[in-house]
């Protein structure tokens, strides 16, 4: 008998938040399409104070809620994925944090700083110029890249629900390091990056789970269950 994947879902649950309804059935009609029998644990960011909470887990998705209980926690398991080469989805608040977590620890920048909770530091998630609150927006993807192979394709309408991205004065530091921006609104304004080296490590700002709530597939959740198997 095959063990079920286990995913982590590192945050905190809201039933009034809709990502978070929408990513139970995500993965449900992703593992559906996959022919995979997964299983998927909610662990809030609270009870996530070393390592030992994330092992056994076949794959790490820090979901939206930003700023989370725990902060720290949130960290704790995007350093695990990263340096472990656990497959890793961040979505939302899980791109915002990913892009901390590494300025942090791959760039040395110890002071970096997420607008939404910090006044001081290098500001790398910054206000957005407009609010992204329950909209929704073309995006443009790198040709070859992990999230253009998931979606089969170079554009999409993604949805989103937040008020925060990437301060684009830090965009130019990232060309010196392996991290790559592979997806773009039609401003040209960060919205999905990856780790090319890594099994699979992709983070958007936009929320392709919220497919689900209109039955199709997330390409994205797709290819982090097919990354958890492999």
């Amino acid at each position: 008998m095959n063990h079920p994947l286990r995913i982590a879902l590192v945050g905190d649950y809201r039933a009034t938040a809709i990502a978070h309804q929408a990513i139970p059935p995500a993965i449900q009609i992703a593992a559906q399409a996959t022919g995979l029998t997964v299983s998927a644990d909610w662990l809030p960011t609270k009870s996530i104070n070393d390592i030992g909470a994330l092992k056994n887990f076949a794959a790490i998705w820090v979901v939206p809620g930003s700023p989370y209980e725990n902060d720290a926690g949130a960290f704790l398991a995007i350093t695990y994925a990263r340096e472990n080469n656990i497959p890793f989805l961040g979505s939302c608040g899980g791109f915002q944090y990913a892009l901390v977590e590494y300025a942090r620890n791959v760039m040395g920048w110890a002071d970096a700083a997420h607008a939404e909770s910090q006044s001081e530091g290098r500001i790398v998630i910054s206000p957005l110029s407009c609010s992204l609150i329950e909209k929704s927006g073309d995006i443009r993807i790198r040709p070859e890249s992990l999230i253009a192979r998931a979606y089969n394709k170079l554009t999409t309408q993604e949805g989103y629900h937040c008020n925060f991205g990437v301060n684009p004065e830090f965009v130019s530091h990232l060309a010196e390091y392996p991290l790559r921006i592979t997806a773009w609104d039609t401003e040209s304004d960060v919205r999905g990056i990856e780790l090319p080296d890594h099994k699979f490590f992709v983070a958007t700002l936009f929320q392709s789970e919220r497919a689900a709530l209109r039955n199709e597939l997330s390409p994205l959740v797709v290819a982090l269950l097919k990354a958890a198997a492999d």
